[in-house]
């Protein structure tokens, strides 16, 4: 009677896609150039996989949602380089001089090879101390213990190490394609919304959907009546390099360090970010975007006070490229010149085999 009832869905599905023109993804694996995707309601249970992953692209994926990048997509984005202006989106590798949540500050040596005549650089760096890329191997699933498409704990360090979702599969993809950016501080800063980026403020669904709106972006999917493209990449600025420039370095190395939940009034890391609900999980999945950043330690408003993290989702679950501490700064700042939100975006994460991640390397051409 079920597969009946799938044989019958199925017919349905082809005769819409006829009548609309429309290409949609019905068969494991997906075919990345189909033209309407389900949603994160309609997700088909994949056998062996915690409920709502969306391992779909095949049982030897480790790219994810970056599939959608695909030639046809990659060429339309390049139509939005209008006046081809380069802006680069990476912090200085120094920069946050003492990164947050423990990780290790940068450190450059330069090493003499022959006096006045040739020299070498050597750093010393955790990936994710500034412009960082979060891999599929940085954070899984909890409940699952599962990182994307199966990848354990054991593919990552121990004897049966492997490759399987390292950070080298993004880069020998490459990733290029349309890139959003949500300007969500300049639009608080216009209607009198005053909050702390160094503190828990979550962005909410509706937020972002005003804050679209007043940039003259529906942010709904294009499949829902929206303006957001399978494929396309967003990046939300919520102002956190705005405060780090305003703060001394007294008080950013302070609320670097901070310790403790972060909850109930205690101690600890806390930034703007967006907000664990249910409205931005089904907003994030049905857009199908190719990846996610921000410019904050934490994509995410920072600790959950919800019995997940947005990052399960995101990147255990989807398998979406996730950035965080961006320069968008001065790409708000052009934007808002130029009246124009959408741009071509290009980033090189490192080929770098059994990497867990990556910093950006990531530029936008208006």
């Amino acid at each position: 009677m079920a597969d009946q009832k799938s044989t019958t869905n199925q017919r349905l599905t082809q005769i819409k896609d006829f009548l609309t023109m429309n290409k949609t993804a019905t068969t494991i694996p997906w075919d990345p150039d189909c033209t309407k995707f389900p949603t994160r309601k309609e997700l088909p249970q994949i056998p062996g996989a915690p409920a709502e992953a969306a391992w779909v692209w095949g049982d030897d994926d480790y790219i994810g949602r970056l599939n959608l990048l695909t030639p046809t997509r990659v060429a339309a984005a390049a139509k939005e380089i209008r006046t081809g202006e380069i802006i680069p989106l990476n912090l200085p590798l120094d920069v946050p001089n003492q990164p947050a949540f423990g990780r290790e500050t940068f450190k450059h040596e330069i090493k003499t090879l022959h006096e006045n005549i040739a020299y070498d650089d050597i750093y010393h760096m955790n990936t994710q101390s500034g412009t960082q890329w979060d891999g599929f191997r940085h954070f899984a699933h909890i409940p699952s213990g599962s990182f994307y498409n199966g990848t354990k704990g054991s593919d990552i360090v121990g004897p049966t190490a492997n490759q399987k979702c390292s950070i080298h599969h993004w880069s020998t993809h490459g990733i290029a394609g349309r890139g959003l950016l949500l300007d969500y501080r300049a639009y608080a800063h216009t209607k009198g919304i005053n909050y702390d980026p160094y503190d828990y403020y979550p962005i909410s669904y509706e937020d972002l959907r005003q804050c679209g709106l007043h940039q003259g972006i529906d942010i709904r999917p294009i499949a829902q009546g929206g303006d957001i493209k399978p494929g396309d990449m967003l990046f939300i600025r919520s102002g956190w390099k705005e405060a780090y420039d305003s703060a001394s370095v007294e008080a950013r190395a302070k609320a670097a360090l901070r310790h403790g939940s972060g909850k109930d009034g205690e101690d600890g890391q806390r930034y703007a970010g967006v907000s664990q609900e249910e409205k931005v999980l089904d907003w994030l999945h049905d857009c199908y975007f190719a990846a996610v950043a921000g410019d904050a330690p934490s994509f995410e408003a920072w600790p959950t006070h919800e019995e997940y993290h947005l990052h399960e989702y995101i990147l255990a679950l989807w398998g979406m490229p996730l950035g965080e501490m961006l320069d968008l700064e001065r790409l708000g700042k052009r934007c808002r010149e130029l009246g124009r939100w959408w741009f071509f975006f290009t980033s090189a994460p490192a080929n770098c085999p059994s990497g867990v991640s990556s910093h950006v390397n990531g530029t936008a051409i208006l």
